[in-house]
């Protein structure tokens, strides 16, 4: 069974900056594009990036090109969304997922973590 949890979300100050996290087990992570999503409050889930399974490529929102960068460990199964120069827009639930394949589009993504919140305040 595929396991993905996110872990490090908080309370940040804008202007801040977070990194979290993502675990993932039950599939075979080295094949695997990993992407990043999150929900605001009463908006849609939206893509924020993704990153190949060999780190070779990865594509990111315009909201967040330059403030974010997604990286990846093979050998623990981890990946993570460092988080840089934090708006208060940024607030969200934040989500990693997985797939085979490279895209932006949430439904063509296998297995989703449980999210984790990102609170920045003004």
């Amino acid at each position: 069974q595929v396991h993905l949890v996110e872990s490090g979300g908080g309370l940040v100050q804008a202007g801040g900056s977070l990194r979290i996290s993502c675990a993932v087990s039950g599939r075979t992570f080295s094949t695997t594009t990993m992407g990043w999503f999150r929900q605001a409050p009463g908006k849609e889930r939206e893509f924020v990036g993704y990153i190949s399974r060999s780190s070779m490529i990865t594509n990111y929102a315009d909201s967040v090109k330059g403030r974010f960068t997604i990286s990846r460990d093979n050998a623990k199964n981890m990946v993570y969304l460092q988080m840089n120069s934090l708006k208060p827009e940024d607030t969200a639930v934040y989500y990693c997922a997985a797939r085979t394949g490279l895209g932006a589009r949430a439904s063509d993504y296998d297995n989703w973590g449980q999210g984790t919140q990102v609170t920045v305040s003004s």
